[in-house]
């Protein structure tokens, strides 16, 4: 399939710029070039206002004007160099392309990193996050996850309420700098991976509705308002800017592989549904390389993960957070919130989510008394990604506590030698690998009525948790618009550093990680066919787990854990090799916090 071309933003050509804006509600467009009187844009039957520009070329910055009245930038910008609300300017993305292209690296391998550019490092840019590169390869690291980078108004954000998505955040460096980072992480052998927002837009200087009306539908609703549209013909060109902005990230920046939030809410009634669309016109486009895609899915959709051959035929795999909800209920004992949903059978989820990647396949969903899920035992262990945190399940939280603030420094190395040693893909939130107690808070920079929108959402969010029940309390929640709760957010490194708790948590999580790479992901490529499970223990919601995964050459990995408080029968164990034993002997009784992974042969 040849290479699409791209008609959304400014494109460099022979004779200058082109400057295209689909603006099918507008009744003029104007482009502002700085340095150059306005010029009226012709437009299409299809609402497209196109003009060519000799006197532009990369660094011009530019605005379009329209209907002689508001002026925006580019909603296709490749870079805001002074904010979004600002000009924008010319940058040729095709330029960063390399000439020698990484391959990245299989998908069994990847051990993923997630972390925030603005709070992993004190400086908050890419350079930062360079810097550290070489410390995460001897960790064991195999891939970056970044949060959102495409461009929010203000000083800092999580970035999921971005308005320019092909415009990397200025606040963290150029696009130059950007790719710098890239290149770094490739000559170490690292890939990485971007998170990509495509079901809403941030509420703060979103323009679209001024002149792309079309670009969201009432037809759907989402918890952020109107759903961006899918459908018909207009929806056809929201889907190529959607495509397009993934194609730039994986093709010109070189990204190994995106992270779709929330795809639940891409509402899509066409034949071919969106996410189909975008799999496989990314998987045509830039064969040949190890590209990873990834969806958040509340919806457990398995579809969406199927095989062939061995391989994803659309998406790699989705976050495991059924896993991790069941996790957190017998680390912690919460139950409240989206917790409840897994509090009345924790070893049961687990264990479900350990064996067949999803707890819930069809089930009623107690939180919103409908079915949720898809059957998928049939998926391969990789299918999902299982973690213990990350910016979601920490951030959420009134305090965003890490979960080295709730429970034993015991607790939460069996939590790490789960995820790890799991065949599940695992991912850690950065600092938790050397069990960081810094806050990782929900932060915005929005101004006004979305400021006081956002400080009282936050707060209602909260008033259905005892701990939260009264206006003093709720008042205690940090406000997301304070410069002091972003600064709070940052990993302090040099406490990091010379923590002697942070060290010894840190060596754990290297020799997980070795173990990984050498018993783990060997098993991973060569495939499981079989998995099953029991739980030890008379009570449902504390007592342990006792999971076993067969190769088809025979090879079998068991683990078994205990989450109660008191110690369990030891459960017969494969003959074979042990690759780890959190505490206790080999005396017959598993201790509390107890895990024991081991390799064996089944006959």
């Amino acid at each position: 399939m040849a290479e699409q071309t791209r008609r959304h933003g400014s494109q460099i050509v022979d004779h200058g710029v082109s400057f295209n804006l689909w603006a099918p509600t507008a009744r003029s467009v104007e482009l502002l070039e700085i340095g150059q009187p306005p010029r009226k844009m012709p437009r299409d039957d299809d609402g497209w206002y196109q003009l060519l520009s000799p006197t532009a070329h990369v660094g011009t910055r530019y605005q379009f004007r329209i209907n002689e009245d508001l002026v925006v930038p580019d909603p296709a910008s490749f870079f805001q160099p002074d904010d979004v609300g600002a000009p924008s300017e010319v940058i040729d993305t095709a330029a960063l392309r390399d000439s020698l292209i990484y391959p990245g690296r299989p998908w069994a391998e990847a051990v993923i990193y997630e972390l925030h550019v603005g709070t992993f490092s004190e400086a908050g840019t890419y350079a930062g996050v360079e810097e550290k590169l070489p410390y995460l390869r001897d960790l064991g690291i195999s891939a970056i996850e970044l949060m959102p980078l495409n461009d929010v108004p203000g000083r800092h954000n999580w970035g999921y309420d971005g308005v320019l998505l092909n415009a990397p955040n200025a606040r963290y460096g150029r696009p130059e700098d950007l790719k710098r980072l890239l290149r770094a992480a490739h000559a170490l052998d690292i890939m990485v991976y971007l998170d990509v927002v495509y079901n809403h837009f941030g509420p703060q200087l979103n323009y679209l509705h001024s002149y792309a009306e079309n670009f969201f539908t009432a037809r759907h609703a989402t918890g952020w308002g109107p759903a961006v549209n899918l459908e018909g013909q207009d929806g056809s060109f929201v889907r190529e800017f959607l495509v397009d902005n993934a194609l730039m990230w994986l093709r010109d920046y070189g990204f190994d592989g995106l992270r779709f939030d929330a795809v639940h809410a891409l509402k899509d009634d066409s034949e071919r549904h969106f996410l189909i669309e975008l799999a496989e016109t990314l998987r045509s486009q830039l064969a040949g390389r190890h590209v990873h895609l990834m969806l958040e899915n509340e919806a457990n959709q398995a579809h969406l993960l199927e095989r062939s051959n061995g391989r994803a035929r659309h998406y790699d795999a989705q976050w495991g957070d059924d896993f991790h909800n069941a996790l957190h209920v017998l680390l912690t004992g919460e139950d409240e919130g989206y917790y409840r949903a897994f509090a009345d059978r924790p070893l049961e989820h687990l264990a479900r989510s350990l064996t067949e990647g999803f707890a819930y396949q069809g089930e009623n969903f107690p939180l919103h008394q409908v079915p949720r899920g898809e059957p998928s035992a049939h998926l391969p262990p990789e299918a999902t990604i299982f973690f213990a945190q990350n910016h979601d399940q920490i951030g959420n939280r009134a305090f965003g506590e890490r979960l080295s603030r709730l429970v034993r420094p015991e607790k939460l190395e069996q939590a790490m030698a789960l995820v790890l040693l799991s065949p599940h893909i695992p991912m850690l939130f950065m600092g938790e690998e050397t069990a960081a107690e810094t806050p990782f808070l929900f932060f915005a920079d929005w101004t006004g009525e979305a400021a006081e929108l956002t400080r009282e959402g936050r707060r209602k969010e909260f008033s259905h948790f005892k701990a939260f029940a009264t206006p003093e309390t709720r008042a205690e929640i940090p406000d997301p618009c304070d410069e002091r709760t972003f600064q709070a957010s940052k990993l302090d490194w040099t406490s990091i550093d010379q923590s002697p708790a942070g060290a010894r948590f840190r060596a754990l999580t290297t020799q997980l990680l070795t173990i990984r790479r050498e018993k783990i992901v060997p098993l991973v490529k060569r495939g499981f066919v079989s998995a099953q499970r029991d739980l030890i223990g008379a009570d449902p919601r504390m007592g342990g787990v006792d999971v076993r995964w067969r190769t088809e050459q025979g090879e079998v990995l068991q683990i078994v854990a205990n989450f109660a408080d008191h110690e369990l029968p030891m459960p017969p164990l494969v003959e074979g090799e042990s690759l780890w034993r959190l505490r206790g002997s080999e005396a017959e009784a598993l201790v509390p916090g107890d895990i024991i992974v081991r390799l064996g042969q089944k006959g």
